[in-house]
Order: C-alpha cells, then sequence, then structure tokens
C-alpha cells in the first residue's frame, strides 16, 4: 500500500499451509500451494507470548508432479518447548501477497499437559556443539533454576511454564552422559534430561597378515576416545564388509578364513564413520605361530640344548629366536644355549620368523624351566689386614652366585713359609670369611681355596709384607663424599704390577673391625670407592696399597665422612679453675665415634638464661682450653660446644663463683699448712716406730746461757750389738778416700778399752767431752784424718766400734764443740740448706752452740748427761735444725720449737 491510495496485489496469497515436524532432528516442514511465486516470506512466532522467532524470506520452486511448495527450518529449541504460529505470504520484487491463514504447531506446554518436562532427551552431539534446553513446569507450579552438570545456568522465558538455556562449545560428557536438570521454586528437581557429546570414530594403522599361510588376521589402533558408550552409541566395524563383533576396546583385530591382497575396514557410531585399507602378498606378511612342545635334552654346567615342534606350513620357516639369542637354519628345531651359569635356573621361550621377507616374529612359546649343572668354584678375592707387626688377618669375600658356581660347602688356607719350607693347612666352615693369624716369618704366602661338590677352586695367593711401614708416618688427607661415592686418586706407582688395592674401615673401630676393599687394575689411578654399608656420621679411613709379586707397600691415606653430622656427644671434662680475675676453662676431646664428623673447633659463650653471648671461636681443634679475663667477683656461666660441618653439640655447662683472690692465698696457706702437718705426723710416727723401751727426749733451757740440750734420763735399753767407735769427720775440705763406713779392728778397741777402764765416766758422755775438748783446745773442725775416742761403755751385753766418714760440712751437720759464740762458716746457697744429705733426717741438723764451761756440762752420771743435739741410734746425723743470724748466732727455728712442744707434750 502507498500512502493515500489502496494498491492491490496481482499475486495471490499461499494456499493450504501445512506444518510437519520430526522432533528427533528439530525440524519443522512447512508446505503450501500456489501456481505463480517462486520468492515467499515466512514469519514464525511463539504462539502464547506472540514473540518474534524468524521473519525469513526464502526462495522455494514448485514441485513439478504435486504442484506443491516445501520449505523446511531446523529449529534451534527443541520444538516441544513451546506453540509456533507460522505464516507465509508470496513476493514478486516489492510486491507481495497478503499473509497466508495462520498455522500454529503445539507444543507440550498446553494446559492439558500438566506434567514437568524437560527436552530435548537421550540426544548425542559432538563435541563443541550448541544446544538448548527447556524447561515445562508442572501446571501450578513456579520455576526455580536450570543446572547444567553441577553448574547454575541462566533461563529465558518461552511460555508460561516454559523456560530456556543454551549451552555453547560442549565438552566431551563421561560414560553415563552429561545431566540437565531442573528445579522448582522450592528448589526441588521436577524434570531432567541426559545429552551425550563425544566423537565421530578416527581408527588408524590397519595391518593384516596371516600366521599359517592360508587365514587373514588384521590389527588396526583404535585412534582417539570416542566417549560414546553403550550398544546403540559404541562404535561399530567391518572388514570387507563382513562383521567384526569381537573387535572392543584394546582389542582391535578381526579376521578372514581366506587371504585377499585388499582390506577395507569401515569404523561407525552415531555421530559418524570411518574407512582405512590395507594391501599385501601373502609371503610378505607372514608371522609364524608359536612353537610347541619345548625339550631340554641335554644340559651342561655352562651350556644347553633347546627343542621344539611346530605346524607343518611354517616348517619351511628358518629363523628363530630363543630367550635373547637368534639362530637359524631350514627347518630349524633346535638350537644350543651358550654362556649359561652353573648351578642356576633358567626359564627359556621360543619365537619364530620367516627369514625370507622378513615380516615380524610370531608368538612366544610356553615357558620351559631348567638348571644347569655345578662347576667349580672360582678364586676368592683375598686380603691381608695386619693388626701389628706379626698379628693379622686374613680376609676373604663370601661368593656371590654366581662365583660359587654350586653350594659353598668350605674354605681351604694354608700358610706357606718359604724359608723353613713348611706349611700349616687349615679348613674352615662356608661362613666363616677371615682367619686370625700370627706371622713371624715374613715373605710367608697364604693360599685360599673354595670348595663346593663339584671341586675346588683355583687358589688366590697374597704374600706377607717383609716391612710393615708405621702407618702414622703416612700423611692422611680428607676425602669428600659426591652424592655417589668417595673419589680417589692417585700418581702412578712403578711396582704396581698387578694393580691397586683400597681397603677401608670404620675409623673409631678398635678390634675385628669390618674391612673392605676392592682391587683396581695397573694402569687405571683413580676410582670410586661405593658400598651399602656406608652410615652418615661415621668416619672412615682409606689406604691404598701398590700390589706386586712379592708384597704390598702403603702408598696413601685417606679419611672422610659420607655425610657430617653434628656431634652426638659434649666435650667431656669441661672444668673452670679461678686464675685472680681470671677462669681458665678446660675440656677433653669428644672420642671419635661420637664426633660425627670432622670437628672444626670450639665455640665458648657465656649463659644468661636461655641467651648465649659468644665468648670466642676456637678455630684450632687441638686446642682444648680457653681462658676468660678481667671478670668481676659473682658466678658465671660457661658454655663450650663443639662444631661440625654440620653444626654445633648441644653444648657443656659449667658454672663457677668468683672468690676475692686473698681467700684463694689463705686456702693455698692453709692447703701447705695441712700437707705438712701430715708429713710430720707421718715422722713422728716413724720415730715412735725404733725398738726403744724407755727412749724419753727432754728438752730444757741452760739458765744463764739460752743454750738448748738433750738428756738422757735412764739407761738406754738397746739389743746386744757389737761395740762400735765413731769417728767424727768435720772438716770442710771433702776427702774423698773416706766415703763408706770403716769397720775399726778389734785390736784398736782393745786398747782404747783400758783407757777407759781408769774413768768413772759414762761412756758416751766420755766420747762427747773429748770431742768438746778437742775442739776448744785447736777451735777448728776435726779433719777428716782425726779419729775420735772409741765408747766402751757397756750397754747391757755387748758394744759395736764403729767409724762413719764422709760426712760433708755443707750439710752443717756437726757436734757441739765450742762455746755460745759458734765459729764462723762459710754462707751456702739457699737450695744447699733445703737438700738435706743422704742419712739425714729432714733437714735437721745438730745444735753447734754449746759453752763448755757450763755447770750442766760437768755433771757426773747418765741421769744428767747433755748432748750437743739428740741423734738416732743407727745414724750419727744431729737431727735439731738450726738458724744462723746475720750475727752469725744460732737460734732454734720455728720448726725447732714446734717439733719441741709436740715431743714434750707442751702448749
Amino acid at each position: 500500500c502507498r500512502q493515500g491510495s489502496a494498491v492491490v496485489s496481482r499475486l495471490a496469497p499461499p494456499q493450504q499451509v501445512r506444518l510437519d515436524a520430526d522432533k528427533e532432528t528439530q525440524t519443522l516442514s512447512v508446505t503450501w500451494e500456489d501456481g505463480h511465486a517462486s520468492t515467499f516470506d515466512v514469519e514464525i512466532l511463539r504462539t502464547e507470548l506472540m514473540e518474534m522467532v524468524l521473519n525469513e524470506t526464502v526462495g522455494v520452486t514448485e514441485d513439478q508432479s504435486t504442484g506443491k511448495h516445501q520449505w523446511n527450518w531446523t529449529s534451534p529449541v527443541p520444538l516441544e518447548c513451546t506453540s509456533l504460529s507460522v505464516k507465509v505470504r508470496s513476493r514478486d520484487g516489492q510486491d507481495v501477497s497478503e499473509w497466508s491463514s495462520q498455522q500454529i504447531l503445539p507444543g507440550l506446554d498446553l494446559p492439558d499437559n500438566t506434567d514437568s518436562q524437560m527436552y530435548p532427551e537421550g540426544k548425542t552431539v559432538p563435541v563443541g556443539s550448541n544446544m538448548t534446553f527447556c524447561c515445562i513446569v508442572e501446571e501450578g507450579q513456579q520455576f526455580g533454576s536450570l543446572w547444567y552438570k553441577d553448574t547454575l545456568v541462566k533461563e529465558n522465558m518461552l511460555s508460561r511454564r516454559t523456560y530456556a538455556t543454551t549451552m555453547t562449545n560442549q565438552g566431551p560428557s563421561n560414560p553415563s552422559g552429561t545431566n540437565v536438570v531442573c528445579s522448582n521454586e522450592k528448589k526441588m528437581i521436577i524434570a531432567g534430561a541426559v545429552v551425550f557429546v563425544g566423537y565421530p570414530p578416527l581408527p588408524s594403522d590397519l595391518v593384516c597378515e596371516t600366521h599359517d599361510l592360508i587365514s587373514v588376521d588384521c590389527q588396526w589402533s583404535k585412534g582417539r576416545d570416542t566417549y560414546l558408550f553403550g550398544m546403540t552409541r559404541q562404535t561399530y566395524y567391518t572388514l570387507n564388509g563382513r562383521n567384526c563383533p569381537k573387535a572392543r576396546n584394546s582389542n582391535m583385530r578381526c579376521g578372514l578364513e581366506q587371504w585377499d591382497g585388499n582390506w577395507t575396514l569401515v569404523a561407525r557410531n552415531l555421530l559418524g564413520e570411518f574407512r582405512l585399507t590395507d594391501a599385501a602378498e601373502l609371503g610378505h606378511r607372514v608371522r609364524p605361530v608359536a612353537p610347541v612342545n619345548l625339550t631340554t635334552p641335554e644340559v651342561y654346567s655352562w651350556n644347553a640344548s633347546v627343542g621344539w615342534l611346530w605346524k607343518d606350513k611354517v616348517k619351511s620357516l628358518n629363523g628363530c629366536l630363543s630367550g635373547h639369542q637368534t639362530y637359524t637354519g631350514y627347518g630349524l628345531n633346535t638350537v644350543v644355549l651358550k654362556d649359561l651359569q652353573p648351578d642356576e635356573k633358567y626359564s627359556v621361550k621360543v619365537r619364530c620368523g620367516s627369514q625370507k621377507n622378513f615380516w615380524k616374529w610370531g608368538e612366544w612359546s610356553l615357558p620351559l624351566s631348567f638348571q644347569t649343572k655345578m662347576d667349580r668354584p672360582v678364586a676368592p678375592d683375598i686380603w691381608l689386614w695386619m693388626d701389628s707387626d706379626n698379628l693379622g688377618r686374613v680376609l676373604w669375600k663370601p661368593l656371590t652366585k654366581s662365583e660359587s658356581h654350586g653350594q659353598i660347602s668350605g674354605y681351604e688356607v694354608i700358610l706357606w713359609s718359604p724359608e723353613e719350607n713348611s706349611q700349616q693347612t687349615l679348613t674352615l666352615p662356608r661362613s666363616v670369611y677371615s682367619l686370625p693369624i700370627n706371622v713371624t716369618d715374613r715373605g710367608s704366602k697364604v693360599t685360599v681355596t673354595a670348595r663346593n661338590p663339584a671341586g675346588v677352586s683355583l687358589p688366590a695367593n697374597i704374600v706377607i709384607p717383609r716391612y710393615l711401614p708405621d702407618a702414622e708416618d703416612t700423611a692422611i688427607s680428607k676425602v669428600a663424599f659426591n652424592g655417589s661415592g668417595f673419589p680417589l686418586s692417585w700418581v702412578a706407582h712403578a711396582n704396581a704390577s698387578c694393580g691397586y688395592v683400597v681397603d677401608w674401615y670404620n675409623t673409631s673401630c678398635t678390634q675385628d673391625c669390618n674391612v673392605e676393599w676392592i682391587k683396581v687394575a695397573a694402569d687405571n689411578t683413580n676410582t670410586m670407592v661405593q658400598s651399602g654399608n656406608f652410615l652418615a656420621g661415621v668416619r672412615y679411613k682409606f689406604s691404598l696399597y701398590a700390589c706386586s709379586s712379592e708384597s704390598t707397600v702403603l702408598l696413601e691415606r685417606w679419611h672422610g665422612y659420607m655425610q657430617e653430622l653434628v656431634p652426638s656427644r659434649t666435650v667431656p671434662r669441661l672444668s673452670p679453675n679461678q686464675e685472680g680475675a681470671d677462669v681458665q676453662l678446660t675440656w677433653d676431646q669428644i672420642p671419635l665415634e661420637h664426633q660425627r664428623g670432622f670437628i672444626l673447633g670450639y665455640t665458648v659463650y657465656l649463659t644468661n638464661a636461655s641467651h648465649l653471648t659468644l665468648l670466642a671461636n676456637i678455630t684450632d681443634p687441638q686446642l682444648t682450653n680457653h681462658t676468660v679475663r678481667n671478670l668481676v667477683l659473682g658466678s658465671y656461666k660457661f658454655t663450650v660446644k663443639a662444631y661440625t660441618a654440620a653444626g654445633e653439640d648441644g653444648g657443656a655447662t659449667v658454672s663457677i663463683s668468683l672468690e676475692p683472690y686473698t681467700y684463694w692465698l689463705i686456702m693455698e696457706i692453709l692447703v701447705a699448712l695441712g700437707t705438712m702437718t701430715c708429713l710430720l705426723i707421718v715422722i713422728t710416727i716413724a720415730f715412735t716406730g725404733f725398738s726403744f723401751s724407755i727412749f724419753t727426749i727432754l728438752w730444757k733451757t741452760m739458765p744463764g746461757t739460752g743454750l738448748i740440750c738433750v738428756c738422757f734420763q735412764g739407761t738406754l735399753d738397746v739389743k746386744p750389738s757389737p761395740h762400735s767407735m765413731v769417728h767424727i769427720v768435720e772438716d770442710s775440705v771433702w776427702d774423698s778416700s773416706k766415703e763408706a763406713l770403716v769397720t775399726v779392728p778389734e785390736e784398736d778397741e782393745e786398747g782404747t778399752g783400758d783407757e777407759a777402764a781408769d774413768t768413772d765416766e759414762p761412756a758416751s758422755l766420755r766420747y762427747y767431752n773429748q770431742v768438746v775438748e778437742e775442739g776448744s783446745s785447736s777451735q777448728r773442725r776435726p779433719h777428716a784424718s782425726d779419729s775420735s775416742a772409741s765408747s766402751t761403755g757397756s750397754m747391757d751385753s755387748g758394744h759395736t766400734d764403729v767409724t762413719y766418714t764422709g760426712i760433708q760440712t755443707s750439710a752443717c751437720y756437726r757436734p757441739q764443740m765450742q762455746s755460745a759464740s759458734c765459729p764462723e762458716e762459710p754462707q751456702t746457697g739457699p737450695e744447699e740448706h733445703l737438700q738435706p744429705p743422704v742419712g739425714s733426717f729432714g733437714g735437721y741438723q745438730p745444735q753447734c752452740s754449746w759453752k763448755q764451761d757450763s755447770p750442766e756440762a760437768d755433771g757426773d752420771g747418765l741421769d744428767q748427761t747433755c748432748l750437743g743435739s739428740p741423734t738416732s741410734v743407727t745414724s750419727s746425723q744431729f737431727l735439731l735444725p738450726y738458724d744462723t743470724s746475720e750475727e752469725g748466732k744460732e737460734y732454734p727455728s720455728s720448726a725447732s720449737t714446734w717439733f719441741h712442744n709436740l715431743l714434750t707434750g707442751k702448749p
């Protein structure tokens, strides 16, 4: 129509419009009748809400046989979701006809369908496709939500009861498909559907072959997974038009009874199909069947024969593989297996193939088991471990299964001495792998052999070295573990004619150590020491020896740890010692077995509660002391830790309270006095041990002179002994001719006896008076050549003459010979006074103060006999010490006064 005027179309509207729906494919077919137009406008609306779905101009030709027009439309929404209204009009350029009458395709959301529903249901679609799902809510309920798998999705309202959602680029489903559900306002599921998303089949690698030169066996690869399961959705295969019912999952094969040079495989499922082809000649695709009836006609120690049978059709095939060895031959049905091990169990199987136009090896036969016979063992690997010059152990490694060649029954060790041309033979059980030896004959040879039921092994020999170098003289180096072992390298040695030996053991081991070793070829100068027995925190010592026909020579030594750890113990014997305002800390080294790493040094800490203050880091591991200086009075706690490359130990802690230094001086004095007291008590006990029945020593001071006298009261009760003469030598000049005691002849003794009988004076007093008189007259000490008068007084039953010579004046031991003033003597050094001569007692010296005119000196009788100094009955040494003042006078020392009080019981 044009504005202001009505234009009447010359085109007639379509007639007899009809709608047909294919709900499986969601296709709507519209047909109508019209005699002239070839272009039409089609309009599709959702009936209930009158929403436009499609308004499109299409070209449709008339079917000459029926005179009708037909147009097909695929709906993105399942046709069950809601009702659709369709109308059509003819078009010729700008000229259009009237619309046809509206036709309605009813949906399932009509009021008479009251149940909840979900569409589409059970559909199979390819991966990556888009799909719309709709939910029809039950009459009287309210819509809630839509879920795809476990995902809440957005919905669109299509009608009063219908809601839809569109999923794009869908991924593969799981074996049970993908679930889509709908819930009401109460979040209760009211409807649901399942969709299967997968791939069409895509097989590959079709290969056909024959096993018997008649039938055909074809195999192929499945290719990618279709993700479609179930009888209706799985993939089906046909080979040359024949179904392959056994082609399932991984068993992709199909067979034909007769050979055909060309094969076609078709794979098909709901989403599509795929084709594969193959072609080959019969002789080029032969894969023999597995041999049968395997036997072992002959079995030996190192080889065995194996035989088999096969079908007649493949006898001409000449090539078989047994185990991992290949054998060829026409009609091959037996082979000899070589390089076997004695007393070993084997399992053998055989497969064959065509030597001409070889295609593939056939299937393996069933396995056949057999055991080879025993043979004599190999020579043991032996080593000599010397614990000392004459003690050692012969070691050998247990033979492995491949070396023993049978059950080992025992070992035989022979020690042969070439010098004595003798040998010693010992037989040991199979569980013993060492033998202690005591070797005194250098150059002896040790031989070890192993025995099993098949015989005796070849001998393994080693020569005892003629000279054992001191291991301590060989420098030892550190070696680090590199993750797989200890790498060792060295300089080639000219005498290593039979190679090198490296042994190692736990360094902290002291007895019966577990020694391991390896042997290295002579042309190698490095090796990697590996062992399953290495432990973390254990130090191992490695020794390298050069091996020759004569003996072994120690070349180098190493030590190292597989892994260093912190010490397992703290430093032992940690102790403090105060030195004034300083404290010296001392400790011992950690035992080797507890070091667990190379001790790099020590750290010294001041401990305050839980806080440690570093005082010193001692980097010399041999230094085991440290002095902390300039401390104030108080209590201190110190911690000492040893450390390795892995860290410090737990630390040893010690405490000390600093006292004023005067206290320490007093303590030292008290300790010294206590020691002296103990010494004097011992001396006193020694004095009282003499066999005197009456021996009383009295100390008195002579009136007016201040002189000290010793008086004997009563009679000396001495066991009978020969009468002695005493010669006192006091000359300052040493006479080397009189260094020993000299016995006076009996004739001299008798002469003096007559002279002694003429006086009433006691013998002992006469002796001392004579000495005093001689000293007063001559005003000098007796010369070594002078002799004193003999003392001939009877002492109960007998007497003895003894001459004492060789008494040195430098020790100041002498009898009292002069008046109150002693003659001035040469001064001697202090060291001479501190060192008493042989025979003296504790440095006590005779009193040299004596006054000849003293009344006590003229007294008669033994009851009041004054002597210069007390003496022992067995020695002429005088026991009282003396001191000489600056004026040359002698005063009793404090020690002598104390001793006098001790003996007399005075306070």
